[in-house]
């Protein structure tokens, strides 16, 4: 198991947090347009924060990750300030509740009042040798949880993207040992959602192949997981990758006076081949 180095310079992290902290609470006292701010006027910036930091990982990009998360934690600190002028929780509330949930989700290596365990191997009666089996017991100890998920599914946001959502459906069903024996065996359910779409294709039937086109996305989806692919990053990189490439064709063509609705499908294919022997 890889080994991480244990927290450092911890005194000089408390006093950024602390500096956190009071920036926002002048601000909230100061500035009128923080001074207005609640739950629902914020929501939309905090979708629009978290896709920003998602867009920055992908990119792979330190210094944009770190002004992202700066910017999502902006957000984590208006929704704890307003909890605690309504007298509900404040910001150690959460972080305590936080710190709880994961003591408790971690028996392998935390003793019930939060201390360590020292030794190796099986630990409080629960044994765990890689990820695979912390994921599992993460499911089976979530669902003992006090006004935790009371079924394996109830616990994935509704709001959550589709391509995500369903990696995630799929991912828990794995944690609670509903799964292919075998990896490989996911082909035959995508060769067989294919010709299914294939199907309802041909008899023109709009609302079968959606449902069709559903199924195949969703095995396709499964495949992925099995492959330790995950579908979200992957299709975003393709999405990326044909940017790129589109774009090299559309200004090719303007350096050559063409307009791309003018340009026939064989222009536009060798330039798009253009860019993709440069390496876009």
């Amino acid at each position: 198991m890889e080994q991480h180095k244990p927290v450092a310079n911890i005194d000089k992290k408390r006093e950024a947090f602390a500096r956190a902290l009071g920036v926002m609470q002048t601000l909230r006292s100061d500035c009128p347009w923080d001074a207005k701010q609640d739950n629902e006027s914020i929501r939309q910036n905090t979708i629009e924060e978290t896709y920003e930091l998602a867009e920055a990982l992908i990119k792979g990009d330190a210094k944009e990750i770190q002004k992202e998360c700066g910017d999502v934690l902006e957000q984590i600190l208006f929704y704890a300030m307003f909890g605690e002028e309504k007298g509900q929780f404040d910001i150690g509330d959460v972080c305590n509740a936080m710190c709880d949930k994961l003591v408790f989700r971690h028996p392998h290596v935390f003793n019930p009042d939060g201390s360590l365990i020292s030794e190796v191997g099986a630990r409080n009666g629960v044994e765990v040798g890689n990820a695979d089996e912390v994921s599992k017991l993460w499911e089976v100890v979530k669902q003992k949880e006090k006004d935790g998920n009371k079924t394996i599914l109830s616990g994935i946001p509704s709001s959550l993207p589709s391509l995500v959502k369903a990696y995630r459906i799929q991912d828990k069903a794995r944690n609670a040992g509903f799964d292919w024996e075998k990896r490989e065996d996911v082909w035959e359910k995508v060769k067989e959602e294919i010709n299914e779409f294939q199907a309802e294709v041909n008899n023109m039937d709009k609302e079968k192949m959606e449902a069709e086109f559903g199924d195949l996305l969703f095995s396709l989806i499964n495949a992925a997981r099995l492959y330790k692919i995950k579908p979200d990053n992957a299709l975003e990189h393709t999405n990326q990758k044909f940017i790129r490439r589109f774009t090299y064709v559309e200004t090719k063509a303007k350096e050559q006076g063409k307009m791309l609705n003018d340009m026939t499908l064989g222009e536009m294919d060798a330039l798009w081949n253009e860019a993709k022997e440069s390496g876009l």
